[in-house]
C-alpha cells in the first residue's frame, strides 16, 4: 500500500503544472468553486456594498452638520500640549500642514474669534 502511494506521489510531482491542473479537473483551473460565483459577488456589490457606502456617507454628513453648530472649546494653555521643538518645514513653521484657524489652536491660542 505504501509503495503505491509513493508511486502516485512521485508521478504527481513529476507532472508539469498544466498536467496537474488537467488531473485535478476544469474547476481547479477556473479559480472559482462554482460556475455562477460571479452572480453572488454582483448581488453583494449592489445590495450590500453600495448601500453600506451610502449609509457611511449619510453618517458623515449628519455628523458634520451636528459638529458645525457646536461652540468651539475654550482655549486652555497646558504645558504639554502644542509643544514645538522643531519648526514645520512649510509656512511660518508654527502651523501644521492641515491647519484650520477656526478649529486648531496655536501654542498661544486661536487665531480667529469664536464667531465665524
Amino acid at each position: 500500500m505504501a509503495s503505491i502511494m509513493n508511486f502516485c506521489a512521485r508521478r504527481y510531482l513529476s507532472l508539469s503544472a498544466a498536467a496537474r491542473n488537467a488531473v485535478k479537473g476544469p474547476s481547479a483551473v477556473s479559480g472559482s468553486h462554482e460556475a455562477g460565483g460571479y452572480k453572488l459577488w454582483k448581488r453583494l456589490t449592489f445590495f450590500v456594498a453600495f448601500p453600506a457606502c451610502g449609509l457611511c456617507m449619510l453618517n458623515a454628513y449628519l455628523g458634520h452638520q451636528e459638529d458645525h453648530h457646536k461652540p468651539r472649546q475654550e482655549f486652555v494653555k497646558y504645558d504639554y500640549l502644542r509643544v514645538r521643538t522643531k519648526r514645520f518645514p512649510w509656512g511660518d513653521g508654527n502651523k501644521s500642514l492641515f491647519h484650520n484657524p477656526h478649529v486648531n489652536a496655536l501654542p498661544d491660542g486661536y487665531e480667529t474669534d469664536a464667531h465665524h
